[in-house]
């Protein structure tokens, strides 16, 4: 793979996923940080695996929400199911695959493509259950 390419499929992969975090109003320093972390880490996962380029922008996206799980809470949180019990996580789909999306697993809707929670029609709700710190996070 031409490292122009690779290059190209990380930084849109690092502004689609940063563009879901600003939506749910996470975007602190330190989850910037995790992302980073995901994207070099994807990095030299591309370069053992050309062919896997195309699935770079879900791998970051779950790289980023498992990261997040362990440290502040799920994110982002079903805004399909706001009111209707626990809240949830939505899951991304397919799990290794091109255009990745944010699905709601409990409903079986798509919310959004990656890197469009929160931008209108097609683009998730933009509203989070258990508004607390940490904006998306519970």
């Amino acid at each position: 793979m031409e490292g122009m390419e690779l290059e190209q499929s990380l930084h849109a992969a690092r502004a689609l996923i940063l563009a879901d975090l600003v939506a749910g109003d996470v975007a602190e320093a330190d989850v910037v940080s995790l992302v980073e972390d995901a994207v070099a880490h994807r990095r030299w996962w591309v370069e053992q695996w050309p062919q896997g380029v195309e699935f770079v922008a879900g791998l970051v996206a779950q790289d980023v929400q498992d990261a997040l799980l362990e440290r502040y809470g799920r994110w982002p949180l079903c805004p399909v199911c706001v009111g209707e019990g626990n809240p949830h996580a939505l899951d991304i789909e397919p799990e290794l695959g091109p255009d990745p999306h944010w699905v709601c697993g409990k409903a079986g809707v798509v919310v959004a493509p990656v890197g469009r929670l929160g931008r209108g029609p097609g683009g998730g709700s933009g509203d989070w259950p258990g508004d607390r710190p940490g904006g998306g996070l519970s």
